[in-house]
């Protein structure tokens, strides 16, 4: 006895209901549409999020090549392509879902219109059309459904708009200013997710590719390099070529420079979109798209050690299946030769990170030869304490009787051990740049050296080059150097 077949479709109104909860964010969704756009050779993509009017409308325009009816019929299908079939190595598509699973998640409503060789064709997807009768309806617009849409006037003679509407989860069930507010939050997470994803592109580094303008709103998307390439303190180590058959995995290793090498814009710039610590890791590039970022795929864990440590990983679309590229491309897992070639790296650029994040601590010790804080690592493990050689103790402690030198080393232990590291370690790991430990104006400053030539020599003649050793090592007077060279020539005429 053999088996019957039996021709069991899915239910359309289920099946598409389910698709809108894959997990899709607006920026993911939007992104998902610019690959499209990429792939159809666009240089001009416009995003539009027009909520001012009754019914709110996002719209993303683009300059590519358009399709012909034949061919949105396809693209409007759910699978439009195997993802196993060999695509063109510009191509970022993969399931052939995007358009569709990317809209729904956000929209009721979607619409299609291509102008392709000054012809133009309409679809348009409805949920709630979808949902009364079970089945996939497609709507096909004539010329007139199509001039009444919004924005399609930008079209030009060939590029696509994808049209949402009935957008039920952008405002998320408010209106007026907080539906605003919603909605501007979300424009600001969208703008920073294109400038990360595409920043090759909008920089014009993909090679086959134009470079391409992005704009949310009329306000044009810039490119945001995780890797600070600009700045002359980065580290560029040797690039690394993986071969899994035929194909070439690039890993470009970077070592990012310590936040004071970074100029004031950097500074905002990089910590602005998420501290250093979140950053690093691998970014994993297919054809030159971000897929995945900010992770060590668990081969070390996030940390100190590393947080200046990025790895810019490239493989093209023909390596999907090794990578298992999701259906939202937010997650890419390396092969395993991949994998053991990373291993490697991040062991040499952990040594490479954390020479830059200590190395400016080490400096001061060895410039200084007496410094205020001494660090100790022994069986005990590591401690910090006030040096009791420091000119400023020593000259203090002469002046003491020897009960009171003995209650001074009581208070220099006590402020050593009750020094609130995890506080300390807190606020400089995440805003390095707002902890500032000199007070004081010009006169406060004035007034603090003399006491602390005062205290030195009294009214002697003095040194002042040893004067200048001990008042940076201090670090009263950071900043005010100029001021500290002023005093001392005039001090030690």
């Amino acid at each position: 006895m053999m088996a019957r077949e039996y021709v069991h479709p899915p239910s359309a109104a289920c099946l598409s209901a389910s698709m809108r909860d894959l997990g899709y964010s607006l920026e993911t969704a939007i992104a998902d549409l610019i690959d499209n756009s990429i792939s159809a050779g666009a240089d001009k993509i416009d995003i539009i999020c027009d909520v001012s009017n009754k019914q709110p409308v996002v719209v993303i325009l683009d300059n590519g090549r358009g399709m012909t009816e034949c061919e949105l019929l396809a693209a409007m299908r759910h699978g439009t392509d195997n993802p196993r079939r060999d695509r063109s190595p510009k191509d970022l598509g993969r399931f052939g879902l995007g358009l569709k699973t990317a809209s729904f998640s956000q929209c009721r409503s979607l619409t299609v219109v291509s102008a392709s060789n000054a012809s133009v064709s309409g679809a348009e997807w409805n949920l709630d059309r979808i949902d009364a009768a079970d089945d996939w309806i497609l709507s096909l617009l004539d010329e007139s459904d199509i001039e009444v849409l919004p924005y399609v006037d930008r079209l030009d003679k060939q590029g696509t708009a994808v049209i949402w509407r009935e957008l039920d989860r952008l405002l998320e069930d408010e209106t007026g200013e907080r539906g605003q507010e919603i909605v501007n939050e979300k424009l600001e997470a969208v703008g920073r997710h294109l400038a990360l994803v595409f920043h090759r592109f909008l920089s014009g580094e993909v090679k086959g590719h134009s470079k391409i303008a992005l704009t949310v709103n009329g306000h044009p998307i810039t490119a945001f390099d995780p890797f600070c390439r600009k700045n002359p303190a980065t580290q560029v180590l040797p690039e690394e070529i993986v071969r899994i058959g035929d194909t070439e995995v690039r890993l470009q290793p970077y070592v990012l420079p310590h936040h004071s090498r970074l100029s004031a814009s950097e500074y905002d710039y990089y910590q602005d979109r998420s501290d250093f610590i979140s950053n690093q890791g691998g970014y994993v590039y297919r054809s030159g798209r971000l897929m995945a970022w900010g992770d060590w795929f668990r081969l070390v864990p996030k940390g100190e050690a590393t947080k200046l440590a990025r790895v810019q990983i490239d493989f093209p679309n023909s390596l999907d299946e090794a990578w298992t590229i999701d259906i939202k491309k937010s997650r890419a897992r390396p092969p395993h030769a991949v994998r053991e070639r990373l291993r490697q790296i991040i062991a040499k650029i952990t040594n490479r990170s954390v020479t830059v994040h200590r190395g400016r601590g080490q400096k001061l010790f060895q410039e200084n030869q007496a410094p205020f804080w001494e660090r100790y690592a022994d069986h005990g493990g590591i401690r910090f304490a006030i040096n009791e050689q420091h000119p400023i103790v020593e000259s203090l402690a002469r002046k003491l009787s020897p009960e009171d030198v003995d209650l001074l080393r009581t208070l220099l232990d006590s402020v050593a051990a009750s020094l609130p590291v995890e506080m300390i370690y807190s606020d400089y790991s995440t805003h390095p740049r707002e902890i500032n430990q000199r007070p004081g104006d010009e006169n406060e400053t004035m007034e603090r050296l003399r006491s602390l030539r005062q205290a030195l020599y009294g009214d002697g003649p003095g040194d002042a080059k040893a004067f200048l050793q001990i008042v940076r090592s201090t670090h009263l007077f950071d900043g005010q150097i100029e001021l500290t060279e002023k005093f001392i020539s005039e001090a030690f005429a």
